[in-house]
């Protein structure tokens, strides 16, 4: 018998397509038309979710016996809250220029509707494994929206990827300049994360008929 069962897996394995929290259930849209005008600020989000929701289950499931009811949701809060600290403190310790263009979305993960939603739908009602696995699942969907569309926004906006030109120099019309390409603005604009969303969605849909049925 392997490490995970076939319903551990699927814990693991919806969030990613048929689940999605971004695509399908709609929910962590902010960050999406905030941070993902930059490839690398993507990457850094989704890492940071991924460690906030995956620890953040675990500790909500192991606790979930003695939280009373009607304070739960500022227990739930409290344990963001401090895990938050740790990626803001982290990203200030290695990666302090990140950390300044991130600090107001990172503080955001607080409020991020998917770990809260994690923590009530979840981790109060199931053990840590499962929760754990729950956790990592639903972040790593989230991450991997967060990570093509800040791919495209970047490379279409900037003409870089994780600040490296890739399409040539526009001053000195090299690579693709001297065809005659020019950067599309508009890609760096928080509306074209929506729309660039969109797309994605479509693409899911046209996959997979019974999500439109859905």
């Amino acid at each position: 018998m392997g490490l995970l069962s076939k319903k551990d897996t699927k814990l693991i394995l919806d969030p990613l397509a048929d689940n999605n929290p971004i695509t399908i259930q709609v929910l962590g849209i902010c960050s999406a038309l905030a941070i993902t005008a930059q490839l690398k600020a993507s990457i850094v989000m989704s890492i940071s979710v991924l460690f906030v929701l995956g620890v953040g289950n675990v500790v909500i499931s192991l606790i979930r016996n003695i939280i009373p009811s009607k304070i739960r949701i500022i227990v739930q809060l409290t344990v963001v809250a401090a895990l938050v600290i740790i990626v803001d403190l982290v990203l200030k310790a290695f990666a302090y220029e990140l950390s300044k263009e991130l600090s107001v979305f990172v503080g955001l993960i607080i409020t991020n509707c998917i770990i809260m939603g994690r923590f009530e739908a979840f981790a109060l009602g199931n053990g840590p494994w499962r929760s754990f696995l729950d956790g990592i699942g639903n972040a790593a969907g989230y991450g991997v929206i967060l990570i093509i569309v800040g791919f495209f926004r970047e490379l279409l906006g900037s003409g870089t990827l994780m600040g490296v030109k890739v399409l040539g120099d526009p001053i000195e019309k090299t690579g693709l300049y001297g065809f005659g390409y020019e950067n599309n603005g508009f890609m760096l604009l928080s509306p074209m994360a929506l729309i660039v969303v969109g797309l994605i969605i479509w693409v899911q849909r046209s996959r997979n008929k019974a999500l439109i049925e859905d």
